[in-house]
């Protein structure tokens, strides 16, 4: 009795052994993660810098939604990127954007479309504050030339989805909007740009976000706003509820361009909407 009573022992280790195995085995593997886009997406001037052409941060939402999610990230977000770059060589030495994707990708983000309308250079054209308003000095023959823009982007962002889809097939794929600058009125001097000149930028970038937001949805893609829940955290807030820095940052980040902050609040709102989608 004994000797059978040994011999059970050691069979039943070998049988919880057994079980055990396959377990581990077939563990569900991390979330194979591509993130494309623009600086509002790369984070430069956000310490650790980890690309000294794209300007791309180790703290941008990219990196930050990775850890929330527990998922393996491939980053190319590069500052100045435009709706091209996914497909063409960024300043002739950084790579298409489109070769990180492969077909067993399981999650895309794509932030882009502000370089596409050149709107960076309202930061130069419109300021400082002049007789001539932003919108006037955009304004050609009665016609809104970043209106024109928005128009012929939303077909560069709809065959940009159609792509990301062929080549990643099973990902889910999350198109982000932008931070809020400013609530109505800017902030003047606070702020260089003239309450009339905020209204007009901040009204285009929400043109922007809308047309992002039409294209995410016709094109079997969910669409993330980061305007409202920014709105309270713009250019006007006192500095340490800012998520973005204007023309004198008064946090490590571009002028103009999320900062840690930012970039820690995105990655939670995009983390929610994943973990929501995926129940």
């Amino acid at each position: 009795m004994r000797g059978w009573k040994g011999a059970r022992d050691v069979l039943a280790l070998a049988l919880v052994g057994a079980l055990v195995i396959p377990v581990t085995a077939t563990a569900t593997p991390a979330i194979r993660y591509v993130a494309l886009g623009d600086s509002s997406a790369a984070g430069p001037g956000i310490p650790e810098e980890t690309d000294p052409v794209c300007l791309r941060s180790s703290r941008n939402w990219p990196h930050q939604l990775a850890t929330l999610l527990g998922a393996q990230l491939t980053d190319v977000t590069c500052s100045g990127a435009t709706t091209n770059d996914l497909a063409g060589r960024q300043a002739g030495v950084v790579p298409p954007q489109y070769e990180a994707l492969r077909a067993n990708t399981d999650l895309v983000t794509l932030a882009i479309g502000a370089n596409d309308l050149v709107l960076g250079g309202v930061w130069v054209t419109c300021l400082p504050a002049s007789e001539q308003s932003c919108q006037e000095k955009y304004t050609v023959n009665g016609v809104d030339q970043f209106a024109v823009r928005i128009r012929a982007t939303a077909v560069k962002v709809a065959t940009a989805l159609e792509e990301i889809h062929r080549r990643s097939p099973r990902a889910r794929v999350i198109v982000t909007g932008y931070l809020t600058y400013w609530q109505p009125g800017g902030c003047y001097p606070d702020d260089p740009f003239s309450p009339v000149d905020a209204n007009y930028v901040q009204t285009t970038m929400d043109r922007l976000m809308r047309m992002l937001a039409v294209q995410a949805w016709t094109h079997n893609a969910s669409y993330v706003d980061l305007r409202g829940p920014s709105a309270a955290h713009g250019l006007c807030a006192e500095p340490v509820r800012r998520w973005l820095e204007g023309a004198t940052p008064a946090a490590p980040a571009y002028p103009y361009h999320p900062n840690e902050r930012g970039m820690t609040n995105a990655a939670r709102i995009l983390a929610g909407t994943v973990c929501r989608t995926s129940d």
